[in-house]
């Protein structure tokens, strides 16, 4: 036993510890254990980095990454939220094929209102601060000032949920635009002659 304890008169316990573990074959083998013996310590750290384990030369494995999507999220709110179900499928093939040929980092869901409607994906450029339609029914351009509310994706609750503030940023997976954006203008149906009796 390397502890031992003994309660003294008063109640109080001492713990005691035995003598040093001079034997333990972990001692006798360290370089600083060598050095102090050999009082030699440039010997000791040669001893030391031959014990080593080698430098690995190998491929690298890891990639330190170069920038932050949020394409898997925006996949994940459109399969499981936005365009869920078998009714839905063609068009989240759709735009799952034109977000996996989009060179761009940060995609965007429009909502048509805070129904949370999906109508379109758009990607974010930051050097710009546009979002750029890539698919869907909305605005081809709409720039910072067109932005009524945004909203972040949460994964383990499948819902979307606004946000207080009206700073767009990485962590902002979806926006509405006020409703008069989405009026179009059209062009005039002639109307039809009634057609004398």
């Amino acid at each position: 036993m390397n502890l031992s304890s003994m309660a003294n008169d008063n109640g109080t316990l001492t713990v005691r510890k035995s003598p040093s573990r001079s034997h333990s074959p972990s001692r006798l083998l360290s370089p600083g254990r060598l050095a102090s013996h050999n009082g030699d310590w440039e010997n000791a750290s040669i001893i030391s980095s031959t014990a080593s384990i080698p430098e690995y030369t190998g491929p690298k494995l890891y990639k330190e990454p170069s920038f932050k999507s949020n394409k898997f999220i925006i996949h994940n709110a459109i399969s499981r939220c936005c365009l869920a179900g078998k009714v839905n499928e063609p068009q989240k093939n759709k735009i799952v094929e034109e977000m996996e040929k989009s060179p761009a980092n940060h995609f965007l869901i429009l909502f048509r209102d805070a129904s949370c409607q999906f109508r379109a994906v758009y990607t974010m450029n930051p050097e710009t601060e546009e979002m750029v339609r890539l698919v869907g029914i909305g605005p081809r351009v709409i720039n910072l000032t067109m932005v009524e509310s945004i909203y972040k994706y949460s994964s383990d609750r499948k819902q979307f949920t606004a946000i207080p503030s009206k700073t767009m940023s990485m962590s902002v997976d979806a926006f509405t635009i006020p409703g008069h954006l989405w009026e179009r203008k059209r062009p005039g149906t002639p109307k039809k002659l009634g057609t004398p009796k």
